[in-house]
């Protein structure tokens, strides 16, 4: 048993929908989407690029852009239910109990105003502590992320450090007041191999040292092998697959998953093509009826055509394939 499994969940999330409106009709992007994190766990969610992952993970720290809204399913944070919040009381639960680490930092970060001034701004919104207090706390901060000579670079303006270092100042930022929860969306993606590398660690010890939960939206398999306990696979708004890392990577379940899996180059591997899954992930307003995998999959049935197959348990994960259910899958070595 996972040591992240006897406590009561972080966060739950529970049948959630989003949809946006637009001149087509309405599209379902997140689709009937539940799972849980719970306290020190780092759950990846991975999936091609408009699957709904990041639309999953801003749903959750209320910065969904319009026409995009929930409109159905609960989320819930430490037990309090947060979905359907007011703006002004959401703005409060995302520094204090959600911190956010996006891919781009220089998004996240003002050019005008020191990295020492956007830190102690925003613990002294969160937290009942003084000016010299938050300075303070804030150089520990990125002395923690691994910020060389933390006590002159607090001065220093975001344009002044490389894209690695402006990332560590943006998870200090994401930790400053404290949080449970943590969002990072693709925090690695602009980073080169090695800096890649040191982020994760500094993830994992985030976890480990604080009892943080967070939430990895990537489509880097590698990141999540390397970062994750387990691993949420999407595929057109829904979730197809659900389990520990390990058994996701080389057992894979889902027909999708294991494409996936099939489809990273092995070391040593000289002989032999990737597997190649063949046609595109289908438009929002053109799902087909049945499993939206179906038309690329090679174990379609009749059954799969028809009826949208829930999440089943199969082995220690859950696939929502009617042919994973009966325990017929591939393994991946």
């Amino acid at each position: 048993m996972s040591p992240h499994t006897q406590s009561a969940p972080l966060l739950n999330v529970d049948h959630l929908r989003v949809e946006f409106a637009t001149r087509r009709g309405v599209l379902r992007a997140v689709d009937d989407v539940s799972f849980s994190v719970q306290p020190g766990e780092i759950l990846g969610l991975v999936g091609e690029s408009g699957a709904g992952k990041s639309l999953t993970g801003m749903s959750i720290i209320g910065l969904l852009d319009p026409p995009g809204r929930v409109v159905g399913g609960d989320i819930e944070l430490e037990g309090d239910r947060i979905s359907g919040l007011t703006p002004d009381a959401m703005r409060r639960i995302r520094g204090s109990k959600i911190g956010a680490i996006f891919q781009d930092p220089l998004t996240s970060l003002n050019p005008l105003y020191t990295v020492g001034r956007q830190l102690i701004e925003t613990m002294r919104v969160h937290l009942p502590i003084t000016q010299a207090e938050a300075r303070h706390r804030a150089i520990e901060l990125l002395r923690e992320v691994g910020l060389p000579a933390p006590d002159k670079r607090i001065d220093h303006y975001p344009h002044q450090f490389s894209g690695g270092m402006r990332q560590r100042v943006v998870i200090a930022l994401a930790l400053c007041a404290n949080p449970r929860l943590i969002i990072a969306d693709e925090p690695t993606t602009a980073l080169d191999v090695s800096v890649q590398a040191q982020i994760i660690q500094l993830l994992k010890r985030l976890c480990r040292d604080h009892g943080t939960g967070i939430i990895l939206v990537t489509h880097d398999m590698g990141v999540i092998a390397e970062a994750a306990d387990r691993v949420a696979v999407m595929y057109a708004g829904r979730i197809v697959e659900i389990g520990p890392v390990a058994d996701v990577i080389h057992a894979p379940k889902h027909p999708y998953t294991i494409g996936l899996m099939g489809a990273i180059p092995k070391i040593g591997q000289r002989d032999g093509r990737l597997t190649q899954i063949d046609g595109s992930m289908p438009r929002l307003n053109a799902l087909p009826p049945g499993c939206a995998f179906n038309p690329r999959c090679h174990l379609v049935t009749d059954r799969c055509r028809q009826t949208p197959p829930p999440l089943a348990s199969v082995g220690r994960s859950q696939a929502a394939c009617w042919v994973a259910a009966k325990e017929v899958h591939v393994n991946v070595q």
